[in-house]
């Protein structure tokens, strides 16, 4: 947040009556800064208009004193608001926002001196409504933690879409929860230690609060909820009555989740596989931007929150997987579907700010053809043309878009097809919807008319043809004369004309009259009258047609979010269609098997910059071959393979078809991905440090049904510490844990585990040598890497050829050191504790007596029997050695 402490305001002692109603609104919110309507501005004071001026970069001035101090202000205009509304909210501050209460004019008939002002609503990042704050494609939601003696209660909203979920976790997981909610906005006690949380305790009543916020007396119908989650819901709900003052959302009922029946992922294997966010930040290279082919707002939300919560029970994703499989058969049904919902309106949204009172007509016009096009789709739906039978979802999403009451018909019937852009402005309601507003428009609007035929009427009574009647914003209508003939009627007036046209003088000027009569005053009543009581009348209708739709309002939540199913639907097909992805056979058994699979990410990188295919690989963790040790040099792949697998499980049971030619998978409980190294500065962790927690939880947390892909474990610290770091771990996955595992390194040692694990399988990135260059296949084969081709990466890398020399004469005595400390050998206590150190580079180092005599061995001239002999010789010196330990 970029807020800072404010200086400490000056007493409202000596203001001025406007300036007194300033003080009073700052009083009730004095966190956030105020935006004081006054007239066609949204003004700003003292520290807050300090503070505005320099995040929305407007001018600071000054006007006026109080208590001997020029008073600092800057404002923002009321018709255009938003868009600085939406800055100083992304910087992090709150804003409170106090409107006119009264017109000046009924300020003056109660004899008051200002006009009164009222804080009508607090803004804050996970209480806004206005599209132009909102992301289209992604929810805002406001999380509210409750914590009770054992378990952590939270409950989240959209206010946007009166989305409500509740869920009772661990504390252990609130991370992981964090992760994938991405929440707006956080209240949380302050024991819990959150930063940037805003302080709230949990009410004592909260059954009670939330129970009166749905209007019933007791939440039994509901379903069963914790009490920590009815805390939690009641903190948000109190929240909103706060932050909303007298208007309050629709809100659908909490649904509580219980954390079951989801593929539960933490926060760090969110982060590494990149799947609702880059982590460069936007969304074309993360798995939400490869695989979205929404066409609505709401469709894009739906598969965000499908992809952050992939389900761990087969029947509800073969469901999903069964209406995917339908639509990609039926391609007219798809494309007729997908055409209808193209440019659909967001009817949740704007639901919700109908449910607010602070909607403009094109909302009204959103449910009028957010609805029409259900009833489109609705129909396509009940006549499929070519499939036998519509699955269970598409079917009862199907009959969502038809919500009873139906206020489509009316809304269609009142509603003019263009619509003004405030409520203030005339022409909301169609002509011929309703006969009094049609004549009392009449009226209004034929004013020219009437108008004319007055000047016609007084040019022949007052025997003036020069006579023009015009408006004028003081005196209203008057009848305007030159000044001859202004003249002569001052002088005849009596005899000119009685009743209703006599004359009356209004004002002089230097080149005529202005005379008004009776008539002219009447007229001018009858049109101003006309136009305010269209206005009142127009009005009326349009917060009845919003009654209608709060009447409705359960039925088109339903309906909205039928269609965001059924675009999420018919985009999966589209996906599926456009890449020959296929369905994904969904077990109970802790299989994982995928044959040319490509990474859904990278392949669409590939394909949008004509970089070339993207290499399809398999992969095989089904049982007996559970752990696949993958090893190759940097930039082959390996990431690339480990991520992909990781993905596969997150879209097959978000309910998508894979970029594979087949695909047969264990349902996965625990997700887990440690790929690519980070430090925590903030947090005071090394990378290693970061990567050892990661690698903790997952030795914790994970079980044999989970799927756990490992890069480069050990990797940062020193060699033989990182060794036996990477060995113990893969033994413990292996023997102790038991889950599908990949895991890559570049400690080539770890290959020895293949003869003592008897499910953990080898895998290598494949490379090729052509005329001294290295060409990186991006495929992967069965057995290890023979090297690691680190120096040709460098070279590539362009690091110069003296040090790349160098390099290679290091690597070489290295090497050489090596064969000497085998760690395959026997001879080492590789499973009793971990290798010593090697020796400092200029030491001799130690030779066994055995490979001393095997040394000096010609194979060539040596005899069978001489041969045996010697075996036994070395058989001797092995024994000795050993036993002198």
């Amino acid at each position: 947040m970029d807020q800072t402490a404010a200086p400490p305001l000056p007493s409202a002692e000596g203001a001025s009556p406007a300036m007194a109603q300033w003080f009073a609104c700052k009083a009730q919110h004095p966190d956030a800064l105020l935006f004081f309507r006054m007239g066609d501005f949204f003004e700003l004071f003292f520290a807050d208009a300090e503070a505005a001026s320099g995040a929305l970069d407007i001018a600071l001035t000054y006007r006026g004193e109080h208590q001997g101090q020029r008073i600092a202000m800057c404002g923002v205009p009321v018709h255009s608001h938003e868009g600085y509304l939406a800055r100083l909210i992304r910087r992090g501050f709150r804003v409170a926002i106090a409107e006119q209460m009264e017109t000046p004019e009924e300020a003056k008939r109660r004899k008051a001196s200002a006009v009164r002002r009222e804080v009508v609503r607090l803004v804050t990042p996970g209480t806004i409504t206005e599209d132009s704050l909102l992301e289209a494609a992604r929810p805002a939601w406001l999380l509210s933690l409750a914590p009770d003696a054992e378990r952590l209660g939270a409950a989240w909203l959209d206010i946007s879409t009166g989305a409500f979920e509740t869920e009772v976790l661990a504390a252990e997981d609130l991370p992981a929860l964090l992760a994938r909610l991405e929440p707006a906005e956080i209240l949380a006690p302050p024991a819990l230690g959150l930063a940037g949380a805003v302080a709230t305790a949990p009410p004592r009543d909260a059954a009670r609060r939330v129970a009166e916020a749905y209007h019933v007396a007791t939440l039994d119908g509901f379903g069963e909820y914790h009490p920590a989650e009815i805390a939690a819901a009641a903190m948000a709900i109190d929240y909103l009555r706060a932050t909303q003052k007298d208007a309050f959302p629709h809100l659908s009922r909490p649904v509580p989740r219980g954390g079951q029946g989801v593929l539960q992922m933490d926060a760090a294997t969110r982060r590494s596989l990149e799947i609702l966010r880059a982590e460069r930040g936007g969304t074309q290279d993360c798995l939400l931007g490869a695989v979205d082919r929404t066409v609505t707002a709401a469709g894009t939300r739906a598969l965000a929150a499908r992809l952050g919560a992939p389900l761990a029970e087969v029947e509800p994703i073969a469901a999903r997987h069964d209406a995917v499989a339908a639509l990609l058969a039926a391609t007219p049904l798809r494309a007729a579907i997908r055409a209808r919902l193209k440019g659909a309106p967001d009817v949740a949204r704007a639901l919700a700010r109908l449910s607010l009172d602070r909607f403009a007509p094109r909302d009204l016009a959103a449910v009028r053809d957010g609805l029409a096009r259900a009833a489109a789709i609705a129909e396509a739906l009940e006549h499929p043309g070519g499939l036998a039978a519509i699955p269970p979802l598409l079917a009862a999403a199907g009959r969502a878009l038809r919500p009873s009451p139906d206020p489509g018909a009316e809304l269609a019937r009142a509603l003019a097809e263009s619509l003004p852009a405030r409520l203030d402005d005339p022409g909301i309601i169609a002509p011929g919807y309703d006969g009094e507003l049609d004549a009392l428009r009449r009226l209004r609007d034929d004013a020219r008319g009437a108008i004319a035929a007055l000047q016609l009427d007084l040019a022949q009574a007052w025997g003036v043809a020069a006579l023009k009647v015009r408006h004028h914003q003081q005196f209203g209508y008057l009848a305007e004369l030159p000044a001859a003939a202004g003249e002569k009627l001052l002088r005849e007036a009596p005899a000119t004309a009685t009743g209703a046209f006599a004359p009356i003088h209004r004002q002089t000027m230097a080149n005529g009259h202005r005379f008004t009569c009776a008539a002219l005053a009447d007229l001018d009543r009858r049109l101003s009258e006309a136009a305010d009581q269209a206005a009142r009348r127009e009005k009326r209708i349009t917060r009845h047609l919003r009654e209608l739709c709060l009447a409705a309002a359960p039925g088109l939540t339903a309906a909205a979010e039928a269609l965001a199913e059924i675009d999420l639907h018919a985009a999966a097909a589209e996906l599926a269609a456009e890449g020959g992805w296929c369905r994904p056979e969904l077990t109970e058994r802790p299989e994982f098997c995928i044959t040319g699979g490509r990474h859904p990410v990278v392949a669409a990188a590939l394909a949008r910059n004509r970089a070339g295919a993207f290499v399809p690989n398999d992969c095989d963790l089904s049982p007996g071959r559970r752990i696949c040790l993958l090893t190759g040099p940097n930039m082959a792949g390996k990431s690339t393979f480990l991520r992909q697998n990781a993905l596969f499980a997150v879209l097959a049971q978000a309910g998508f078809y894979l970029p594979a030619e087949a695909a047969r998978l264990g349902l996965v409980d625990r997700l887990f991905s440690r790929v690519g190294a980070a430090d925590d500065i903030a947090g005071g962790r090394s990378t290693f440090m970061v990567e050892m927690a990661e690698t903790a939880a997952i030795l914790n947390l994970a079980g044999p049904r989970s799927l756990v892909v490992l890069d480069e474990v050990g990797r940062g610290t020193a060699t033989w510490d990182g060794l036996a770091v990477a060995w113990a771990v893969l033994e413990a996955l292996h023997d102790r844990t038991r889950c599908r595992t990949i895991f890559a390194t570049h400690f080539h040692e770890l290959t020895a585990l293949a003869g003592k694990l008897p499910e953990l399988t080898l895998a290598t990135m494949r490379v090729k040598e052509w005329k001294g260059e290295v060409v990186f296949q991006h495929s992967v084969g069965p057995g290890a890497a023979e090297r690691s081709w680190g120096l040709h990466v460098a070279r590539l890398a362009g690091v110069p050829r003296v040090v790349l020399a160098r390099a290679a004469q290091v690597l070489e005595a290295l090497e050489a050191r090596a064969r000497g400390l085998d760690p395959l050998s026997e001879e080492l206590p590789l499973f009793a504790r971990p290798p010593a150190g090697p020796a400092a580079p200029t030491d001799p180092v130690p030779q066994h007596p055995a490979l001393e005599a095997l040394a000096a061995i010609d194979p060539d001239t040596v005899s069978p029997r001489e041969a045996q002999q010697t075996l036994y010789r070395l058989q001797a010196l092995l024994n000795g050695a050993v036993n002198n330990r």
